[in-house]
């Protein structure tokens, strides 16, 4: 028989572990950010969302991801709409991705194939298309953030792989360690990442924190232009 005291220790560790495991994704979530200039201001929001789909033939549930983002600087826009679809395994199915940069419009679906590891990448303005070889469980760069959200909530970060966001990028990380991040009146304490994107023919590098709460909240993400540092945060 176990005693009292080992009983109680064994029912802590237990309950921790099943916190732990719990999945940082919720149904409905709607997070909402500011994006600033370097020197602070405000030019525009950007708004992330999560919806649960049910299929018609009552097969296994689906994610929904949703992302909206519209900034301007005098005389020019930017104006994106993007949307994953994705299994309980945030798996990619579909891609959506709808972007105005001044006067360029990009509207194009990318549709995965899991059993023959393919992505068809389609313009959906002036017609064209292409075939990309990927993994069976390949992920779109939306999908991909609410997979990482769900590694760092397990204690995880993800190994260096290729997510598709049109064409296909590889993705790296590197930690750098834990900063205070002010919501309103409250102190987050939230971990830094210095994400790498290479691609067919650029290389970007962002910098990400994540709250180090149940849902592992993305609170900012800053990239550097020749203009100098903007960001994206999240708001009250």
């Amino acid at each position: 028989m176990i005693p009292s005291a080992r009983l109680l220790t064994l029912t802590v560790f237990c309950a921790a572990c099943f916190l732990q495991a719990q999945d940082p994704l919720r149904e409905g979530e709607q997070l909402r950010y500011s994006i600033n200039w370097p020197s602070g201001l405000s030019l525009g929001e950007a708004t992330l969302g999560t919806a649960r789909v049910i299929p018609d033939d009552g097969g296994q549930a689906l994610w929904t991801f949703s992302m909206q983002l519209e900034a301007s600087v005098p005389g020019f826009l930017v104006k994106d709409e993007y949307r994953s679809v994705a299994t309980e395994d945030l798996c990619s199915l579909e891609f959506l991705k709808d972007s105005t940069h001044g006067k360029r419009r990009t509207l194009e679906k990318t549709a995965f194939d899991r059993e023959k590891s393919l992505a068809t990448r389609t313009t959906l303005e002036g017609g064209g298309s292409s075939v990309i070889p990927v993994d069976a469980c390949a992920r779109d760069a939306l999908a991909f953030l609410f997979f990482l959200r769900r590694e760092l909530a397990k204690g995880r970060l993800p190994a260096s792989q290729t997510i598709l966001f049109g064409a296909a990028y590889r993705i790296r990380f590197r930690y750098v360690g834990a900063q205070p991040f002010r919501r309103g009146e409250t102190l987050l304490e939230a971990d830094r990442l210095i994400v790498s994107l290479t691609g067919p023919a650029s290389e970007t590098t962002l910098e990400v924190a994540f709250a180090r709460d149940d849902a592992r909240t993305p609170v900012l993400f800053k990239t550097r232009l020749p203009l100098g540092d903007f960001t994206m945060e999240l708001a009250e």
